[in-house]
């Protein structure tokens, strides 16, 4: 039986597609708030949902009990939501959600079932990992594709990685077989500000995803929140010298390497494999 329960099913317009997952490889939780960038510019419709109780260990990830306005109790459950956002060119099927515990292949099958349901033909799929690069740098952006000339045309350095993976390693593998164009975006944290939201990153994916997916998408108060973030992270290191020494040693090393791209790649891989 399916989990994947669907509250409409819409004639859509040349459909894209965008993922992002909470949780593993959404370091600074920069992935999932690109994503939720779309949704709170756009207005958007919930057209199905995956049922928690086949993809999640509650004793991993425990449901959450919440107070409503009037004092009553409500359980907010882990979710993997699938919305459409209705634009000019083309519409955008939007997938936001958690990295599940379980059923990974049943998952994946059901989701990319979903999706051709639906007409989508390409899908944006955005990471985040935790890099050896300062914040005072344009965020760094990976790039994988099952067709690969696309990273080169959008500026994307590309990895050739290879080892453990996560959710949307696997998604991106099933997109590929379903014969669905898939092109997967990571964006580089700063590993002394991964314990937090990090605006940059955030601001970068959804810059990134905006023009691969070809929608004009309003950053205003994304782009305000990225420099006051560094801004304040500026005067923090004002006071810690030692920090404050280790950026500018982060700074020269960058400014130094003949082919940085290479130990961006070589830094998401170590992190693949220790996660």
């Amino acid at each position: 039986m399916s989990s994947l329960k669907w509250l409409d099913r819409p004639v859509l317009n040349d459909p894209l597609g965008l993922v992002a997952f909470e949780g593993w490889g959404d370091a600074g939780d920069s992935a999932s708030l690109a994503v939720e960038r779309f949704l709170e510019v756009f207005e958007s419709e919930l057209i199905a949902s995956f049922d928690p109780d086949e993809h999640y260990d509650f004793q991993v990830r425990r449901p959450m009990v919440v107070l409503n306005e009037g004092g009553t109790r409500r359980i907010d459950w882990p979710e993997n939501d699938i919305h459409v956002i209705r634009a000019p060119d083309h519409d955008l099927v939007v997938l936001l959600g958690e990295e599940p515990n379980y059923k990974w292949k049943a998952f994946t099958t059901e989701l990319v079932d979903a999706l051709q349901t639906l007409g989508v033909t390409r899908v944006v799929t955005l990471g985040a990992f935790i890099g050896q690069v300062p914040h005072t740098l344009p965020v760094p952006l990976i790039g994988s594709s099952n067709e690969p000339d696309n990273l080169s045309r959008h500026g994307l350095l590309p990895s050739g990685y290879q080892g453990p993976t996560g959710i949307l390693g696997v998604l991106n593998n099933a997109l590929g077989n379903a014969g669905i164009e898939c092109i997967s975006v990571w964006a580089a944290v700063p590993h002394y500000l991964s314990n937090q939201d990090y605006p940059p990153a955030v601001e970068a994916l959804a810059v990134k995803a905006s023009e691969l997916l070809g929608m004009s998408l309003d950053m205003g108060d994304l782009t305000n929140r990225s420099r006051q973030f560094r801004d304040t992270v500026d005067e923090a290191l004002e006071a810690n010298a030692e920090l404050q020494q280790y950026v500018e040693q982060l700074e020269s090393e960058a400014a130094d390497e003949d082919d940085p791209a290479e130990r961006l790649v070589e830094e998401i891989e170590d992190f693949l494999k220790d996660r």
